[in-house]
């Protein structure tokens, strides 16, 4: 079965960073499109990046677009996001999602989440 763990998240001062990292565990013969998604408190599900298989492409909402950068390190099955100056509306609980599908999308049609990570930004 497949497992999707995320870690890293905390609390930061605002135009700090923070790295996420997702581990993606259970076949070790596959790869998965990820994507990072985040929800904060009474607000929707957003979609905030995703990267292919092999990272040939990668995806941004506008509001993190020259902020934060999502990688990946297939050799330890782990998907980075790495969040650049830090803004208080991005505090929310972070989830990473893995899919079967070739295409990189913010849509939340991910069959695989994790539990979800909190992120805080404040002063």
């Amino acid at each position: 079965q497949l497992q999707v763990v995320e870690s890293g998240g905390g609390l930061v001062q605002p135009g700090g960073s923070l790295r996420l990292s997702c581990i993606v565990s259970g076949r070790s013969s596959d790869y998965y499109t990820i994507g990072w998604f985040r929800q904060a408190p009474g607000k929707e599900r957003e979609g905030v990046s995703c990267i292919t298989r092999f990272g040939r492409s990668t995806n941004y909402a506008d509001s993190v677009k020259g902020r934060f950068t999502i990688s990946r390190d297939n050799a330890k099955r782990t998907v980075y996001l790495q969040m650049n100056s830090l803004k208080p509306e991005d505090t929310a609980v972070y989830y990473c999602a893995a899919s079967t599908r070739l295409l990189c999308t913010l849509s939340q049609d991910y069959e695989h989440w994790g539990q979800g990570t909190q992120v805080t930004v404040s002063s």
